[in-house]
């Protein structure tokens, strides 16, 4: 079988992260299209001089006839390239945020079920092995019951450029990645959240770069995240720093270390009794953009849908507008998406 035809679309920072990921999984890359065409020149000669570039997407759908679009763009572009490569015939993979609105995810989910194409986002965070050992570990029923989830995320992030000038640049840029992995671990989807937005003093971004959230989830799990975009020094992990409490126990990941935790190993005494909780095994061989890629492969090759198919992926998203929302008007918000 000829190799699938993937089309580029945007030739930033992240495109020199996945182009040499296309590469590995022998996928023709026909053409790569950037405003600038200089940029997408560049990505060209230094990964897959074969590839035609553009500056213009419809012209280079016309020519290519791509089997897939990678979607590389800046989240308030994703609407319109990803409806314009569904409506192309293609299958579409996009960078996170899935979008800059709940209308225009809406609008993308729509696209896909009328043209019968696949529109998928690459949360790379779910394929790493210690994230996968977690939600396996409370997939067994190894915790009881789940009842508890924490996120702590600090950074002092001095970017620079379009994050500095945000309105909410810690929950629209970053915490989709930890309410996707609060999903991802647990099974459960947000019912409702109460945030508190803040701009601590000494931060150097125009909009609230920190945030305290209360998220109420299915099955009654009540999954809290604090973070901040403006915290020097003693950072956590990019990933965040996790816990996860159960009926029999609690299971950590910190630090991009191991998870670990305890169970209950006894029914008397003032604390109980604890050992040591056996943490499940990943059989994960691919990570990262690789391990999304795959997924996207599989339902070409088999049909199997990813685990991150738009109509799933818009939940996670959901939880940050209704983060954003409950924090502007004080409230509880339901989440909706």
């Amino acid at each position: 079988m000829a190799a699938w035809k993937v089309l580029v679309v945007g030739a930033g920072g992240i495109a020199g992260a996945w182009l040499p990921v296309l590469r590995s999984e022998r996928l023709r890359v026909v053409g790569i299209v950037d405003l600038i065409r200089e940029r997408a020149e560049a990505r060209a000669r230094e990964f897959c001089p074969e590839a035609q570039v553009f500056t213009d997407l419809r012209t280079a759908l016309v020519m290519c006839r791509p089997d897939i679009v990678l979607d590389l763009t800046v989240p308030e572009a994703h609407c319109q390239v990803t409806c314009a490569a569904l409506k192309a015939g293609c299958h579409v993979l996009g960078e996170k945020p899935m979008a800059d609105s709940l209308r225009a995810a809406r609008t993308m989910v729509r696209t896909a079920e009328r043209m019968n194409r696949l529109y998928m986002v690459s949360q790379s965070r779910r394929w790493e092995a210690q994230h996968d050992r977690i939600r396996r570990t409370i997939a067994a029923g190894r915790l009881g019951t789940l009842t508890t989830v924490n996120c702590d995320f600090y950074i002092g992030a001095h970017f620079g450029g379009f994050r500095d000038v945000m309105e909410s640049p810690l929950i629209l840029d970053m915490a989709i990645h930890h309410f996707d992995l609060a999903r991802h671990f647990t099974g459960a989807d947000p019912v409702a959240v109460y945030c508190h937005e803040f701009n601590p003093a000494g931060s150097w971004y125009r909009g609230n770069a920190a945030a305290s959230c209360i998220f109420e989830m299915t099955d009654g799990i009540v999954f809290t995240y604090r973070g901040s975009w403006c915290a020097e020094g003693c950072p956590t992990s990019w990933n965040g720093d996790w816990r996860l409490i159960g009926t029999r126990g609690t299971l950590i990941c910190a630090g991009d270390q191991e998870p670990y935790g305890e169970v209950t190993a006894g029914t008397t005494g003032f604390t109980r009794p604890v050992a040591s909780l056996e943490v499940a095994h990943s059989p994960l061989r691919h990570t990262a953009m690789r391990g999304a890629l795959r997924e996207l492969l599989a339902y070409l090759r088999r049909g199997v849908v990813p685990q991150t198919e738009c109509h799933d992926n818009i939940k996670s998203l959901a939880m940050v507008f209704a983060a954003i929302e409950s924090a502007r008007r004080r409230a509880r918000v339901r989440v909706t998406w």
